[in-house]
């Protein structure tokens, strides 16, 4: 950099003005103009590998925390003070029926779990665009009925395009609302809720009604992702705890049964009506 040297009345001499305008107009020496190329490439590289490490970032917590179109608004739970977290829309019905499901979740293992007989009758509640539904369809064979129950209608209009596409008639879409799952009385052997519970906004209207489609010997078993392990990649709200589903499940009119810890990211935590309730 050019050093000034002003005269003793503050002014600089020509030559030193000149080195100054030069200095402030960008221009200066051949060796600044040397160092200025030699820098700006170096500046340029960098900005582009931290531009690359940011979104290779951004990205990733895309994969970890994937965030698909919701509906709804948020609450909170008045036994736990847990957040309800927001229904997926069927814009993001893709995610449901992902390649990669069987393997992070196992599903049929989970209903291998779950010992259900031929014949039965079962209600997937949150069916959503049905990959649940058919394989449960296909488990009761068909003397058995599965109840398809959403409240989206577009959900319902993509699981019925892909049970006709199984080939499978043993499955009744029930259109439900955020407070009762319109379901028949007395009928359900199992209720099964996969990653739907947590999403709940009604959740104490939900279960009362749910109570009331349960046989008296009747089932309901939730699959949740495991709120006490950090480790799994699921956004805090779509995870709950053993304790937090007892503490709001319980008081509702149902005994806890049993948790089945056979799958490698979620709870199934299955309970049957409570007698006398």
């Amino acid at each position: 950099m050019i050093e000034l040297q002003p005269y003793p009345n503050g002014r600089c001499s020509g030559q030193s003005r000149a080195r100054q305008q030069a200095v402030f107009r960008g221009r200066g020496s051949g060796q600044s103009r040397a160092r200025q190329r030699a820098v700006f490439p170096y500046v340029g590289e960098l900005l582009k590998r931290c531009t690359n490490v940011l979104c290779a970032l951004v990205f990733a917590c895309a994969l970890v925390f994937p965030v698909w179109p919701q509906v709804g608004a948020p609450g909170t739970h008045p036994v736990t003070g847990r957040e309800y977290a927001r229904p997926m829309s069927a814009d993001g019905a893709d995610w449901l029926s992902r390649r990669e499901r069987d393997e992070e979740e196992q599903p049929r293992l989970a209903i291998d779990a779950l010992n259900i007989p031929k014949g039965a009758t079962v209600a997937d509640i949150g069916a959503g665009s049905g990959y649940i539904t058919a394989l449960l369809a296909r488990r009761v064979g068909p003397g058995g009925k599965v109840y398809a129950n959403d409240i989206q209608v577009r959900m319902l209009d993509l699981l019925r395009r892909y049970i006709t596409q199984q080939k499978l008639t043993n499955v009744e879409p029930v259109l439900g609302t955020i407070d009762d799952p319109k379901l028949p009385a007395n009928i359900i052997d199992l209720a099964l809720m996969v990653d739907v519970y947590h999403e709940f906004s009604e959740p104490q209207k939900m279960l009362r009604g749910i109570r009331a489609a349960l046989k008296a010997d009747g089932r309901m078993a939730l699959i949740e992702y495991r709120g006490e392990d950090p480790s799994i990649p699921i956004r805090p709200e779509h995870k709950m705890t053993v304790v937090q589903v007892r503490a709001e499940i319980e008081p509702e009119g149902y005994r806890f049964v049993r948790t089945i810890e056979t799958l490698p990211r979620q709870h199934i935590i299955i309970f049957v009506k409570q007698s006398g309730k």
